[in-house]
């Protein structure tokens, strides 16, 4: 286990508050700086004992830390990166949460320089719809994925560094490239969120909204559940990795289209074939899933 004596967050929320709390578990870090735009989340994290000290700025905050994480929305990072570049330790290593990889390779080349070497971009899939630092807990990456996306200057000891670091906070690690992770991600978390948003949405817009949602149950509240995570960092996702996710909204158009075909023509052998189909992918997912403590 590596040990980290100072580690700086900025954005102290599910994400970043949860990595936090995660090395302080494993008796892995020594202080924690919170960095954020939020006095009073920041606040909240340092009652909660999630962070030690509150910075006054990004660059005050990551001076003297050998590790940064960096878990604010993604459309933040070239200002953010901008802003801690020069005030960043010679060993530091840097890595991030974000939910998008080609922007964010993007924004640290356009503003870390040399420092790209220091710089391991990465993903953890543990999030959830709460936010701030109460949402934050030690246990949120246990056992569960953290992809990294390594680029060709990455020195390998901060590649060490960050895995490590993920590690040490119960994730397991695995490695894609940028474009790989932004491909798989636009279909199996940017989809559905875009999903849930839109059929609330939807809804909402009717004029008997009310009506409609004082009968929504079970089946709905499951559906949208991710409909309650935060609208700024899912504008900024969608934004951010839109020609993938437009290709994959198509997808799902295409797919709808054709289960429209077989309810209008009233197939309903084509339907349960279909649903039968799509039930067995899902057990068997879940069986996976189960067997690795996901």
């Amino acid at each position: 286990m590596m040990r980290f004596e100072r580690v700086a967050v900025i954005g102290v929320g599910l994400i970043g508050g949860s990595v936090a709390l995660a090395l302080r578990r494993a008796g892995a870090v020594g202080r924690v700086v919170g960095i954020g735009r939020g006095r009073a989340n920041l606040e909240r994290a340092l009652a909660l004992g999630i962070i030690d000290e509150i910075a006054d700025d990004a660059a005050t905050g990551v001076a003297g830390a050998d590790a940064v994480v960096v878990a604010a929305p993604v459309a933040q990072f070239a200002p953010v990166l901008a802003a801690v570049r020069n005030a960043l330790a010679s060993g530091a290593v840097i890595t991030d949460a974000g939910s998008t990889k080609q922007d964010v390779v993007a924004a640290a080349r356009g503003t870390l320089g040399a420092r790209i070497d220091r710089f391991v971009p990465a993903h953890p899939i543990a999030g959830a719809e709460r936010v701030g630092a109460d949402a934050a807990r030690e246990a949120l990456f246990d056992g569960r994925n953290v992809v990294v996306t390594p680029l060709p200057e990455t020195d390998p000891a901060a590649l060490a560094a960050a895995e490590a670091l993920w590690r040490t906070c119960g994730a397991r690690v695995s490695r894609m490239t940028p474009a790989e992770h932004d491909a798989v991600f636009a279909a199996v978390s940017h989809l559905p969120h875009v999903l849930a948003y839109a059929l609330v949405a939807m809804i909402a817009e009717r004029d008997n909204a009310e009506r409609l949602f004082g009968y929504a149950a079970g089946g709905f509240r499951d559906f949208t559940r991710i409909a309650s995570s935060s609208p700024e960092m899912w504008r900024d996702i969608c934004l951010a990795n839109r020609e993938s996710l437009v290709a994959e909204i198509d997808a799902y158009g295409t797919a709808l289209q054709g289960l429209r075909s077989l309810v209008a023509a009233g197939d309903g052998a084509e339907i349960e074939h279909l649903f039968t189909d799509s039930r067995s992918a899902r057990d068997a997912w879940l069986a996976r899933a189960e067997g690795l403590g996901t």
